[in-house]
């Protein structure tokens, strides 16, 4: 096996490098992809910190500034760092293709801003639960079923996952993870009627008034959570963006595998539109709180505030940056979204365990939320299976066509 030492390569190849066998590479890939995702998680359930520490600022308005990082700054700098000709490549894309990714971006922004609605008839618990399990279900499951009906070299189609033992463990999975996201909704219910109004934040710990409507909510939630899922929807749309960056940095980089970074042109595009529907909306809430002062208000900490939003929306972009990591080392298929949506949940509960969010709190409601935090890494442990038994098979695949070669 080919050692690490002196070696001065670039940053994408150095994990090639380090092990010599293609076998191993593949594995190591499956590996890999699952600790990106876990990064992307982390980035994910953890944003929101920073914000906290925002004064005198309505939330319209630390929104959209760190947004403006989120969705607008860091992502064509990301693009850059990682890709130097990527304004080329999306020069030369088709304009279809440029406004379909474009338009699930919008989609995906107007997702997430029904989100809020979702979980004030709803209430935080059960709306981001069946928000959230649809968003991971419909995101996994239709771009599979679409090529199904529309194939597509290199894309993962739902009876392929039907057919292989892989993909059986990859959909056991999902399910295992919905059980998860159910128990945790039942336990953050719990939690609400044991501590009533005390309990009424969301996820990051914002307060959120409830206004308990279970047939408008419900309707809101499933329109959310099929929203949110646009995002993964816009990832496929835009994939030949990164299909460019990634043959391009193949034939400079031979023998080192697929391209860490290619997704990063893709979220350019894709990140315009969730500028677009967060832009309008906050511009309409500042209009209508008469919060557009705050932007210049010297009785609050003006520079701090921008500060600790500018980190708040980099950190929210961290999620994709690395999922695009983990996406190009498990391949095109439902586990990277699962995995994307696992981490983040798992995350957000973890946080709110060690932020105390649960003291006081009865030992069955804390058994509960344990309960589902468990099913959700035992879900992350089977996608994770499922994609190492697949490794296995590419491996064997590579072996006989090695062998018929030599």
């Amino acid at each position: 096996m080919m050692g690490c030492k002196g070696y001065k390569g670039n940053f994408n190849g150095y994990f090639f490098h380090c092990f010599g066998h293609f076998e191993t590479l593949i594995y190591m890939g499956s590996f890999l992809g699952v600790i990106f995702h876990f990064l992307g998680g982390f980035a994910s359930g953890s944003f929101y910190i920073p914000y906290k520490k925002v004064r005198g600022w309505a939330w319209e308005s630390y929104w959209i500034v760190g947004g403006l990082f989120s969705w607008l700054i860091v992502p064509p700098l990301a693009a850059y760092l990682t890709i130097p000709n990527f304004g080329e490549i999306i020069s030369a894309t088709s304009g279809k293709i440029l406004g379909l990714t474009y338009m699930f971006g919008l989609l995906w922004g107007i997702g997430g801003l029904t989100y809020g609605l979702g979980v004030r008839y709803l209430g935080v618990s059960l709306g981001s639960s069946i928000m959230l399990g649809l968003s991971m279900v419909i995101g996994a499951l239709i771009p599979a079923i679409y090529y199904d009906f529309f194939p597509q070299v290199g894309k993962d189609s739902f009876s392929l996952l039907t057919g292989n033992n892989w993909g059986l463990v990859v959909l056991a999975g999902l399910a295992v993870c919905i059980v998860g996201i159910v128990l945790c909704g039942k336990a953050g219910m719990m939690k609400d009627k044991e501590m009533g109004a005390a309990a009424n934040t969301d996820p990051h710990g914002t307060e959120v008034k409830t206004e308990f409507k279970f047939g408008i909510g419900l309707t809101v939630a499933i329109i959310s959570g099929i929203l949110s899922a646009c995002f993964n929807f816009a990832l496929e749309s835009g994939k030949e963006m990164a299909v460019v960056a990634n043959e391009a940095w193949k034939l400079a980089n031979p023998g080192e595998g697929e391209f860490l970074f290619q997704n990063n042109v893709v979220y350019v595009v894709v990140l315009w539109g969730g500028l677009t529907t967060n832009f309008i909306w906050c511009m309409y809430l500042n209009a209508k709180n008469k919060t557009f002062g705050d932007y210049t208000n010297k009785k609050t900490p003006i520079l701090k505030n921008i500060v600790f939003a500018a980190l708040a929306g980099t950190t929210w972009f961290l999620q994709f940056f690395f999922y695009g990591m983990g996406e190009s080392r498990l391949g095109n298929g439902p586990s990277s979204w699962i995995l994307h949506m696992a981490f983040i949940i798992l995350v957000a509960n973890m946080w709110g365990l060690i932020l105390k969010e649960w003291k006081g709190v009865s030992k069955k409601t804390i058994a509960t939320i344990a309960a589902g935090i468990i099913i959700i890494i035992i879900s992350v442990l089977l996608v994770g299976y499922g994609n190492s038994l697949r490794a296995s098979g590419d491996a064997e695949v590579q072996t006989i066509t090695l062998t018929k070669q030599h």
